[in-house]
């Protein structure tokens, strides 16, 4: 984040989005971006993350509350904000018989200040396609050239809707970089996605919504740190969890076995893998399948994700209901399942 400018260029209080005039899809989210940071915006299905970038994009104006871009009202006045900021939609809709250079030129003759054609095809790294068609290139291929389009005005806001998707492994590195690039000169970047490792590696910043609502909001580490570290290992042959030294004089918080596999749950996570480990050596045995890891963003998500299912059961059918109305984001135990369970659950 650019530490040298601290004011905010995003600015949300309150805000509110109805549709059909009684499903209320943003319910008093507030929050702020500053210049020069990168802000993600992530969502359990139905949180309303496309409904507040809507409305920060300037595209339908607010039930209630305030947004400010720029320190204008993106909505009212659009003229001012428009040709300052970049959207990168989930899809473009191109044309499909243009090349890719013509595409851009189309574009940039409706942008004030554009970039030169060249020069936005090879930030994206597609200056060697710029005479293939649209309708030939590859999913993450017009993912690059969405991007591209976005970054043609050169903003100083950006917002992207998952930018990533469709990308491959060193597509989406590419990606990154240059995002950070853009940060490093003072771009403000707002993006959603749904690849939590994306938000972890990118953001200075970030908020978890839940049913129009921000369940959790802060650095990447302030909001892993609410959550419990883990170690898991197999007991050796011949003890029982009782033969464990006292779990709460090292600062274990919770436990659970499944046939000979321990699973801890620690604040403290120096402090309990230390002893766990000092009484193997005193024992004389081994901890076989001994896992020790840190919490993640996945698991604070996950967490918000099984609270949810847990305290809100019939909730499914109202986001579902905003969703059919325009309010849905645009697509989009044991720890292989958590992953897949979070990756459906942020989609």
């Amino acid at each position: 984040m650019n530490t040298n400018e601290h004011d905010d260029v995003i600015e949300v209080t309150d805000l509110r989005r109805v549709y059909g005039g009684d499903f209320e899809a943003v319910r008093g989210v507030t929050f702020s971006v500053g210049r020069g940071e990168v802000f993600a915006l992530l969502g359990t299905n139905g949180a309303g993350k496309t409904s507040t970038v809507e409305l920060l994009e300037g595209l339908a104006p607010p039930a209630g509350g305030r947004v400010r871009v720029l320190g204008h009202d993106p909505y009212e006045e659009r003229a001012a904000v428009r040709p300052r900021i970049g959207v990168m939609l989930q899809e473009g809709g191109f044309p499909s018989e243009l090349t890719v250079a013509e595409t851009v030129r189309m574009w940039a003759g409706c942008t004030s200040g554009a970039r030169p054609t060249d020069q936005a095809l090879d930030l994206v790294g597609l200056a060697r396609r710029s005479r293939v068609r649209v309708k030939q290139l590859s999913g993450g291929e017009k993912r690059r050239l969405d991007l591209a389009l976005a970054l043609l005005g050169r903003p100083e806001v950006l917002f992207l809707d998952e930018p990533t998707t469709g990308l491959d492994a060193e597509g989406r590195r590419d990606t990154w970089e240059l995002v950070r690039e853009l940060r490093d000169t003072g771009t403000t970047v707002l993006l959603t996605t749904h690849y939590l490792e994306e938000a972890e590696h990118l953001a200075d910043r970030l908020a978890v919504l839940h049913e129009g609502r921000v369940a959790v909001s802060g650095t990447p580490a302030e909001v892993t740190a609410s959550q419990p570290s883990r170690i898991s290992f197999e007991l050796p042959a011949g003890y029982f969890p009782g033969d464990l030294p006292p779990l709460g004089a090292l600062g274990v918080t919770g436990h659970e076995t499944a046939g000979r596999t321990v699973r801890l749950r620690t604040d403290e996570l120096q402090r309990t893998a230390t002893g766990l480990l000092l009484w193997a050596r005193d024992e004389r045995v081994e901890l076989r399948g001994l896992d020790v890891r840190s919490a993640s963003l996945e698991d604070a998500f996950l967490r918000i994700a099984r609270d949810a299912a847990g305290t809100d059961g019939g909730s499914g059918a109202g986001a579902g209901a905003g969703d059919s109305a325009g309010a849905g984001d645009r697509g989009g135990g044991d720890p292989g399942t958590g992953a897949a369970a979070a990756k459906e659950a942020v989609a």
